[in-house]
């Protein structure tokens, strides 16, 4: 935060700070402290720079507030209290629907621990528009951070939904911070200056248009690949739903119009949907594992004889019990560690016992008893709660949203008059074919960039390349089918795809990779953060003329 307030001139100063499992970690504390249930790092940066933020007129809107924004917004103003500070300070609430699962049908099994749905930007507005030098949200959409200052800025009418959904789309590529300046980048050798990567900033204009920045003298880049990995993060298809407006993210035009600076235009947009989507959390149980070193030769027999004793010596055995063997081993290796390969247990059951010593007991004991070489990466522990996320959907009338100005009052945030039930797009006219040519077998990433990332128990992998021939070939040779024999995981699996042309770009929708989300821990890469890594660590046949372009 005064990386941002002290490094050039801001209007505004936005923090998206919830995830679907920050909203379970919120829960928990909830659990223990029902005063607590906001994000507390706001809470101590606000300690440092709310002073500075006040001096230099940038007003302060984040959805910190998580589960118990007016929490928040009360503590803000006993800090500002002892800062002698005098801000005007509001917030957003109404996503919170615990109370109210049976009413609006969002029953689950288990039980969820918390149920907020994803308000819009109009609360946030409303506060800006009353005074407020600082807002906080519960669980609003991650760019409504940044659609609020833009339509209370410019005076934008529900309606005005192309200049929203520009808001949208610029609030989407900086929502994840230094993602968007060279953080998670495909490319990221082509870039300089990455030990520490400056954080984005959005020129939002008066049609929604934007130019995506940084301050100057920050690591990292702000680039058209930069800003397309960003676009493709965490999305669908073309359309981009949300409470105030559907953002048609394959309209989105980049241009490099300056060091560091991307323009974009031409987005467009139509009404929401008619339903708030509703974020659910369950704890569902514990969750234990232990890891196994196997060195050297015959690691398939010493990995199924640890499996065999570990099995038959359990006290009891856990409702979920998952063996996972990397083969990260190398024959002939130079090293120990290049020799050896890891075996995963993974554990869960309703009952702390059943995953806790009982479990990590049989693991210990057979240290004398097992396959030659046996160890471990680090010492069994106890067992640790994980959560199950479900994704729900009530009709928006039904959420209140409510906005509390700085004097208290509150104003009812009307629903959206009109709205549009949200279909898939028609699929764009594939380009003519790629004429041909020789080819070499490669990975994928030679000549193109991906970003995936979690969508509850599903993931995306956006892929895109960075010229026109090169587009017409991705286009008719990354399939559906192609993926899934790329990436075998995803062969049982519903796989979607999604051509974005504007963007060069393929998108790819896995269902259920995931499990349950991130935090039932399903998968050795819980949120899926580097399965476009590993599709483009895949060879295929490339033309010859693409990979000595990137040479």
């Amino acid at each position: 935060m005064r990386e941002m307030l002290e490094g050039g001139e801001l209007d505004y100063l936005t923090g998206d700070y919830l995830a679907e499992l920050t909203m379970l970690i919120l829960g928990r504390d909830r659990m223990k402290d029902p005063a607590t249930g906001y994000a507390k790092t706001f809470l101590r940066q606000a300690e440092e720079c709310m002073g500075l933020a006040l001096d230099k007129g940038v007003r302060l809107v984040a959805n910190a507030g998580g589960l118990n924004p007016a929490g928040l917004a009360a503590a803000l103003r006993d800090l500002a209290d002892t800062l002698g500070l005098a801000p005007n300070i509001a917030h957003v609430e109404g996503d919170d629907l615990i109370a109210r699962v049976e009413e609006l049908g969002l029953t689950a099994d288990p039980p969820p621990l918390t149920a907020n749905a994803y308000l819009g930007a109009w609360g946030i507005v409303d506060c800006l528009n009353a005074g407020a030098d600082i807002v906080v949200t519960g669980r609003v959409t991650d760019a409504s951070v940044i659609v609020g200052p833009a339509a209370a800025h410019f005076g934008w009418a529900r309606y005005d939904f192309d200049a929203l959904a520009g808001a949208v789309a610029a609030g989407h590529v900086i929502e994840c911070g230094t993602q968007a300046t060279g953080g998670n980048y495909a490319f990221f050798t082509e870039l300089d200056t990455l030990e520490r990567p400056g954080f984005p900033i959005a020129e939002i204009e008066a049609d929604g248009s934007s130019t995506i920045t940084k301050h100057p003298g920050t690591g990292g880049a702000v680039t058209v690949g930069t800003v397309t990995a960003q676009l493709l993060y965490e999305v669908t298809g073309g359309r981009y739903a949300g409470p105030d407006v559907t953002t048609r993210i394959d309209t989105v035009r980049l241009e490099q119009v300056g060091p560091d600076r991307v323009r974009l235009t031409g987005v467009r947009g139509e009404a929401p949907p008619p339903t708030l989507k509703v974020c659910l959390n369950a704890l569902a149980g514990f969750h234990n594992q232990v890891e196994f070193i196997l060195t050297g030769l015959d690691i398939e027999a010493k990995a199924q004889l640890m499996r065999r004793q570990m099995e038959a010596n359990l006290p009891t055995r856990p409702a979920e019990l998952e063996w996972t063997l990397a083969r990260t081993d190398h024959p002939d290796a130079d090293t120990e560690e290049a020799a050896s390969a890891l075996l995963r247990c993974t554990v869960r059951d309703p009952d702390p016992k059943v995953v806790g010593r009982g479990f990590t007991a049989a693991a210990v004991e057979f240290a004398l008893a097992g396959y030659p070489g046996l160890s471990l990466t680090a010492p069994p522990g106890s067992g640790s709660v994980y959560g199950v996320y479900t994704a729900g959907y009530v009709d928006a009338a039904q959420v209140p949203h409510v906005a509390v100005l700085p004097d208290g009052s509150r104003v009812e945030v009307p629903v959206a008059e009109q709205t549009r039930t949200l279909d898939p797009l028609d699929a764009p006219e594939l380009p003519a074919p790629f004429p041909g040519g020789p080819t070499r077998r490669a990975p994928l990433g030679a000549v193109a960039g991906a970003r995936s990332g979690d969508k509850g128990g599903d993931a995306n992998i956006g892929v895109w390349v960075r010229s026109d021939d090169e587009w017409c070939w991705l286009a008719h040779t990354l399939t559906v089918d192609l993926i899934k024999s790329l990436l075998p995981e995803t062969a049982p699996l519903n796989v979607t795809r999604h051509l974005l042309p504007n963007l060069r770009a393929v998108n790819f929708v896995i269902e259920g990779i995931l499990g349950s989300g991130v935090a039932s821990r399903a998968r050795f890469d819980p949120q899926a953060k580097g399965l476009g890594e590993w599709l483009r660590s895949r060879h295929l046949d490339i033309p010859i003329d693409f990979l000595e372009d990137h040479t």
